[in-house]
């Protein structure tokens, strides 16, 4: 039981859940509603579906335990107590659970392309995996490349079922004729962009959180090489972007009549990113950037349920 506990860590099992879940409701809250109204079938039936989920969490879990397996030195002063790699799993079986977990993902993902015949998705998947483990042996330690990688993969979530959805209905037109296929694309790139700004903002915090372990062994991060202040200031800055955009959005669902997700918006997304632009610049020790990357997790998950708002006034 310990070594499963264990392994349940070490793949970040609330994460992947976050992620199953960031796919299940953009699928059906944004997705299956636009079709519907045209009168289309899915792009995706469940079966297919639940193979894309699959290949998504399978290739995230694989890159969370690559990314423990190198960080080992780091999390030893990073973060002692949540000690997994070594400690309870032995870093020959880290390395073997990468390599199943990625193959199997990448393997559902061929299932997918087979069925959709959206072919690049298997290149494309085959680029996450890769991308996870030169972000873990390389650019995790460079300054913000690895920043942008973790953002855009992060984004990929929604992103690769937009393309898979938008490429079904040109590809079909005699199916898909009265799809409204830019909205699906606008949505898709709002929720995209959402993902990869917050998850961009708690990269770099986390980079603050970790400062310690990162800078005795050599890395590059941006709080090493520009310094606290001058990451704060960048966090601020997309902090402030995000927020512009997301009152933007909320100006322009007010004439449909949206009071509830108007409301929603108001109260668990912008507000709680005021606070946290207050709480940035206080703070100055690794529990308080720990609690600022907590907030932000709790934040991008009101976001990815205000689609719900979507499927209610659908």
């Amino acid at each position: 039981m310990k070594l499963l506990a264990a392994f349940i860590r070490l793949i970040r099992s609330v994460n992947l859940l976050f992620i199953a879940i960031t796919q299940l409701l953009f699928q059906y809250c944004i997705v299956a509603p636009i079709l519907q109204k045209a009168g289309a079938p899915p792009v995706l039936p469940i079966p297919v579906f639940i193979t894309l989920v699959a290949a998504s969490v399978l290739i995230a879990a694989a890159g969370y335990i690559i990314n423990d397996y190198f960080d080992l030195n780091i999390d030893l002063v990073n973060k002692p107590d949540k000690l997994v790699v070594e400690k309870i799993i032995k870093r020959r079986w880290a390395i073997i659970w990468h390599l199943v977990l990625s193959a199997f993902g990448v393997l559902c993902s061929a299932y997918v392309a087979w069925k959709t015949r959206s072919w690049w998705l298997i290149p494309a998947n085959i680029g996450c995996v890769g991308a996870l483990w030169f972000y873990s042996t390389i650019f995790k330690k460079k300054l913000l490349s690895g920043n942008v990688i973790i953002s855009l993969l992060t984004a990929w979530v929604i992103l690769v079922i937009g393309f898979i959805t938008h490429y079904g209905v040109i590809k079909k037109p005699e199916v898909y004729a009265l799809v409204d296929a830019s909205k699906l694309m606008r949505l898709t790139f709002l929720y995209a962009g959402f993902a990869f700004i917050i998850s961009l903002i708690r990269e770099v915090v986390k980079d603050m959180e970790d400062i310690q372990g990162d800078a005795r062994y050599g890395c590059r991060t941006m709080p090493i090489v520009w310094g606290i202040n001058a990451s704060k200031i960048f966090t601020a800055t997309w902090l402030i972007v995000l927020l512009t955009a997301v009152v933007i959005m909320m100006a322009y669902i007010l004439p449909f009549k949206w009071w509830w997700a108007a409301a929603y918006c108001a109260v668990l997304i912008i507000l709680p990113m005021l606070l946290l632009l207050r709480k940035l610049v206080k703070a100055v020790t690794p529990a308080q950037f720990h609690s600022i990357s907590t907030w932000l997790k709790l934040i991008m998950l009101s976001g990815i349920l205000s689609m719900l708002f979507f499927k209610l006034y659908s």
